[in-house]
């Protein structure tokens, strides 16, 4: 199997930046919010089973998922939560084991946002790498990407588990408030340390650490 490094990290701490410089650099990414995105989109493989559970008023004008609705009402409900949640994971499990399985660069680098929340992955870890940085900053990088306010950024890191529980299960952090450049360095480090690790573990799977 390959050597896996399964990323996390807060909303709009900056884990994209990351996963994206691993890839240019020669990692295989294979990323749950990607998978979950074909998964809900138009056709997708889950929006019959939404639809039957949740209605056509979840649907988008093209057919996929209405995101920002779907949001609204997970937020509003914690039965519909678990229910979505019920639906998708098992669905994205399945989808980034296959993807995992087909690897063919040096090692593969796993994205899962809500690596704590969901319970799962941690088994295919060799690896786990958090990527860190103030809430502030997670704050602000939110509101300029998405449009959303204040509060319901607020609200959405409150749902999420906290840093200090991130940081407890990482094998390895990013510091990524610091600018690009020093992301670049750090990210580079990493790199290399998990190429030579690959290489152990396809050398003798039963001894790389």
């Amino acid at each position: 199997m390959a050597f896996v490094v399964v990323l996390t990290g807060g909303i709009g701490s900056g884990k994209t930046a990351v996963s994206d410089q691993l890839q240019q650099l020669g990692a295989e990414i294979v990323d749950t919010d990607i998978i979950a995105r074909e998964l809900t989109g138009a056709g997708g493989a889950a929006m019959p089973h939404i639809v039957a559970r949740f209605g056509v008023d979840v649907l988008a004008p093209d057919g996929s998922l209405d995101r920002a609705r779907m949001r609204a009402r997970a937020f509003g409900e914690s039965q519909v939560k678990g229910d979505l949640e019920a639906i998708l994971h098992p669905m994205i499990r399945a989808r980034a084991a296959e993807m995992v399985a087909a690897a063919s660069r040096p090692y593969v680098v796993l994205v899962v946002p809500l690596l704590l929340e969901t319970g799962a992955y941690r088994d295919i870890a060799d690896r786990i790498l958090v990527v860190d940085c103030p809430e502030s900053v997670q704050i602000e990088r939110t509101m300029a990407r998405s449009q959303l306010s204040r509060t319901e950024v607020e609200r959405i890191l409150a749902a999420q588990t906290t840093r200090e529980a991130r940081l407890a299960i990482a094998d390895d952090v990013i510091e990524n408030d610091a600018g690009l450049d020093s992301l670049a360095k750090n990210v580079g480090r990493l790199h290399e340390r998990y190429l030579e690790l690959a290489q152990a573990k396809r050398s003798n799977p039963q001894r790389a650490e």
